[in-house]
């Protein structure tokens, strides 16, 4: 497998918590399978920070770290881990199977569902973040979405590396963001978009397969601007 595709070559592993976990792995897609038992082995019963009065936390398989602010209208199923001096903010919609680290931000009308945000992730407006892994720092412009499931018959996601398609064998992947990562309004990630660190994405864009680090995406389209006919 190219070095380039190694969970190192994405998350800066000595930088967060989870980077014991995530080296355990091959590609970087792979601790998708593992994320749910990773919130259940975290789980220690802790709800530290505010829990405000409307929001609901469902169930005893949900930690809460300290200075975290869980605002009314939210909604978190377990398993989830949810870390240190996070804010989950009104309407979020946390379904389970997710780890939230220290300083993240999941926002108004944003569902998140088997996934992992590494430290210091947004995702604050109106995002899905299906199948995914955030990297530190990564942020998700309003209305951004993570697509996890392929229209297509055939489910199983592929993603062409040097030329081949790999089997991922996953059939909800939604994507891997690198640290740093931008992604702009209102953009698409169709399943299994691998974008590398640092990469910039801008607004309403539509992206697939493998993105390399330190890229800029744009989308080109023609603008016409013509007199209005009034009468």
């Amino acid at each position: 497998m190219p070095e380039e595709l190694k969970p190192a070559a994405f998350f800066d592993l000595a930088t967060t918590a989870y980077g014991e976990f995530l080296s355990r792995f091959e590609w970087p897609w792979d601790p998708l399978r593992e994320i749910g038992a990773l919130a259940r082995e975290l789980l220690r019963g802790l709800r530290g920070g505010e829990i405000m009065p409307g929001a609901h936390v469902l169930g005893d398989d949900v930690d809460i770290g300290p200075g975290t602010v869980v605002e009314p209208g939210a909604v978190i199923k377990g398993p989830t881990v949810i870390g240190a001096n996070c804010e989950i903010r009104a309407g979020a919609y946390i379904r389970g199977e997710v780890v939230v680290a220290d300083g993240c931000v999941v926002g108004n009308s944003t569902e998140v569902k088997n996934s992992l945000m590494l430290e210091g992730s947004h995702a604050p407006h109106f995002n899905y973040v299906g199948d995914s892994i955030l990297g530190q720092r990564a942020n998700l412009g309003a209305g951004v979405k993570l697509s996890n499931w392929k229209v297509a018959a055939d489910k199983n996601v592929k993603l062409a590396v040097a030329g081949v398609f790999v089997d991922t064998g996953l059939d909800k992947f939604g994507a891997v963001l690198g640290d740093d990562v931008e992604i702009g309004c209102n953009t698409v990630t169709n399943p299994g978009t691998v974008v590398g660190p640092r990469t910039i994405i801008y607004a309403n864009s539509n992206v697939r397969g493998l993105i390399p680090a330190d890229s800029v995406v744009k989308l080109r389209q023609p603008q016409q601007i013509v007199p209005r006919r009034r009468g």
